[in-house]
């Protein structure tokens, strides 16, 4: 027994110190999935899909305390980093999105209340630390190294947090609420067109190679799948009247264009990696980063559902029919793969 629980502290504490910081993806994809399917009456799944989030959540944040505790130049030296820095907006978002999570498919306002305020506080703390840091850094990369999908994030996770403002009741002023879920839109918004255009000319103009082309650039489509949602959600609410109501049609218009860029990256992201894995023949294993292919798919699925109820047009629900199932079989492609590999990380030792 005594060894068995030393074997184990010596898995976390390693766990700790080598933690991805982008590792929140999991409760991201997880979330969008969730909610998708509960909003497609898939009400056990999305349960399921609940439960299993409120445990990886508390994993990942114990983790992430130790590592904060026990590892503080790692997790610095992370935060200033250009490549893996963004990482850290996972936890905003997974957050945020577990806040959702939790208000749309068990209806806890309080419960939902208390991930907002957390995910607020550390939008706050993490969006300022990390562009802070990559500003004052002495030495910065190029272009080509220093840049990748993952800096979408910053995006993904100021649209996680005006989703769940939109959503939750409070006892203030309805206006100010929603202004401020207005707000935090634009700024996901300012994120996502600053950013995608360094991507973009990134991925078209400096060389790209299978090393290179990993799973964040998913983020690209998953950034305006979020934005899709936001919008959604705005407009929504804009329809009960309000300080939303005389931007609706400016958020009509801003949240179809959204969509429909993510409807654009979705068939060139698919052909990039059939390019990677098919024709030059790079070989699929697991990484944490694998999660960033689920979140773009689930939260398009989610996006469109709500464009199509925002905007009254029923045959846009085809899409999230369709697109659930693929976002469930990669959910499940991606955890057993997870799980397979942790398998191998935490083989206890026989007596």
């Amino acid at each position: 027994m005594w060894r068995l629980l030393k074997h184990s502290a010596g898995v976390a504490n390693h766990a700790a110190a080598e933690l991805f910081p982008g590792y929140f993806a999991v409760i991201m994809a997880t979330g969008a999935t969730s909610i998708a399917s509960y909003l497609l009456e898939l009400r056990l799944m999305a349960i399921a899909l609940l439960m299993a989030n409120l445990l990886a959540y508390g994993i990942l944040c114990l983790l992430t305390l130790i590592r904060l505790v026990r590892y503080p130049k790692r997790l610095v030296g992370d935060m200033i980093d250009h490549a893996r820095g963004p990482g850290f907006f996972t936890i905003v978002a997974g957050t945020c999105i577990l806040g959702t999570q939790l208000y749309i498919v068990t209806g806890n306002d309080a419960l939902a209340a208390m991930f907002w305020w957390i995910g607020v506080t550390l939008w706050f703390v993490i969006m300022y630390l990390f562009f802070i840091a990559v500003t004052t850094r002495a030495e910065k990369p190029n272009l080509s190294s220093g840049i990748n999908g993952a800096w979408l994030l910053a995006a993904v996770s100021t649209h996680s947090v005006s989703i769940l403002t939109a959503l939750l009741p409070w006892s203030g002023s309805t206006d100010l609420r929603l202004f401020f879920a207005m707000c935090m839109f634009l700024i996901g918004c300012m994120l996502y067109l600053a950013i995608i255009t360094l991507i973009f000319y990134r991925l078209t103009f400096l060389k790209v190679t299978v090393e290179s082309l990993t799973p964040p650039y998913w983020i690209n489509m998953g950034a305006v799948a979020i934005a899709t949602l936001a919008g959604s959600t705005l407009i929504l609410r804009a329809n009960e009247g309000g300080i939303l109501a005389d931007f609706q049609p400016f958020l009509l218009g801003f949240t179809v264009f959204f969509w429909a860029t993510a409807s654009w990256w979705f068939p060139l992201l698919v052909g990039l990696m059939l390019w990677r894995h098919l024709i030059r023949r790079h070989r699929i294993v697991y990484e944490p980063q694998l999660w960033s292919m689920v979140f773009p798919l689930a939260m398009y699925t989610t996006g469109t559902l709500r464009l199509s109820a925002a905007l009254n047009i029923p045959f846009l629900m085809r899409i999230p029919e369709l697109m659930i199932w693929l976002a469930l079989l990669a959910w499940i492609a991606t955890s057993a793969s997870m799980f397979h590999h942790f398998s191998r990380l935490a083989r206890i030792p026989r007596a």
